[in-house]
């Protein structure tokens, strides 16, 4: 399967953690590399499941950063659209600048920006030199930083972290992932899947979620395995989608059948909240796609419901062969 990469902050909301526990390969967010910093940052559940290999620490450094080039220079490159967003978002956040300087700070050590980046944060005078721990870096109000992370998170997937899936439950976070100017978008399909992925109910143990992952194994690798198939069929065969929900209909409806007796018989109590995917697909099905009616396909009365829409998003510098995806996750709002 994949990593679920948290974002915009180090540790996510229990609701999530306990989301990468059953339905993915681990949970990794992205932290600073200060060890002072990490501590602070990283909670003691995530450090116990770093233990038991089920949580990765991710760092920035330069090669992280490459698309963030100046976009005055990317011409009709791709790796500028980050950086077009990038700026769209600071001025945002430069035209609230009391408010912004008002609330937390966060430390960007030098290795996790490009340099015309850095420049741009002296500029806008959204980031100050810190030399206190030794580093070069720059201290930056928190929102700047949960920016940078949120647009760049995508593009981290396109190297050495090819198995991570972007996720986070921050609509600003999401919406700055995926955005671009208009002139450079590509289509993509968002996909509801919460009535397939039900997590524990508020207040359920972690311990309890560990529990039930190796018991129910089988049933939890099913499931996952069937709606990865389902996303990156789609994404390779768009022009098709009804043909690749019908060859998915027996897999998938076995799938959820199996995971809901397993849910039901650990006699925990269960919620489903929205999770949407968006996934992207070639650029040269823009203005083609068309959403498939996928109300037969889990059946009528199942209590399950997959809903698909299109929309258009910033395409990645460096284009990927096997998949785009990154998800939404609603913490703490039922589904109806």
């Amino acid at each position: 399967m994949a990593v679920l990469l948290y974002y915009p902050l180090v540790t996510p909301p229990t609701e999530i953690v306990h989301q990468a526990l059953l339905y993915w390969d681990g949970l990794a967010s992205v932290v600073p590399r200060d060890p002072e910093v990490y501590s602070a940052a990283v909670s003691r559940e995530l450090e116990d499941l770093r233990s038991q290999a089920l949580y990765t620490p991710l760092t920035f450094d330069r090669q992280s950063m490459d698309s963030l080039d100046d976009p005055r220079f990317g011409g009709a490159f791709r790796g500028s659209l980050a950086s077009q967003v990038l700026i769209q978002e600071l001025q945002y956040l430069d035209a609230n600048r009391e408010r912004l300087l008002a609330g937390p700070s966060a430390v960007i050590y030098g290795s996790k920006l490009s340099y015309w980046l850095e420049r741009e944060l002296v500029r806008r005078e959204l980031a100050v030199p810190n030399r206190d721990r030794g580093f070069w870096s720059l201290v930056v109000p928190a929102e700047v930083w949960q920016l940078i992370v949120g647009v760049t998170v995508r593009e981290l997937t396109c190297g050495r972290y090819a198995s991570y899936v972007p996720y986070t439950e921050s609509d600003d976070a999401y919406r700055r992932a995926w955005s671009a100017p208009t002139r450079d978008r590509v289509p993509a399909w968002e996909i509801e899947l919460g009535k397939l992925l039900p997590v524990p109910a508020p207040g359920t143990a972690t311990a309890d979620v560990l529990a039930f992952r190796e018991r129910y194994r089988d049933e939890r690798l099913r499931l996952m395995r069937a709606l990865h198939r389902m996303v990156g069929d789609l994404r390779r065969d768009y022009d098709h989608p009804a043909d690749v929900l019908a060859q998915l209909k027996a897999e998938l409806k076995d799938a959820v059948q199996d995971y809901r007796g397993a849910a039901k018989s650990s006699r925990m109590a269960w919620v489903s909240r929205g999770v949407t995917v968006t996934v992207a697909v070639s650029a040269a099905a823009l203005g083609a796609l068309v959403v498939p009616d996928v109300g037969w396909l889990l059946g009528v009365g199942s209590g399950y419901a997959l809903n698909v829409a299109t929309r258009e998003i910033r395409p990645l510098s460096e284009a990927r062969d096997d998949h785009d995806f990154s998800y939404l996750h609603r913490v703490e709002r039922d589904l109806p």
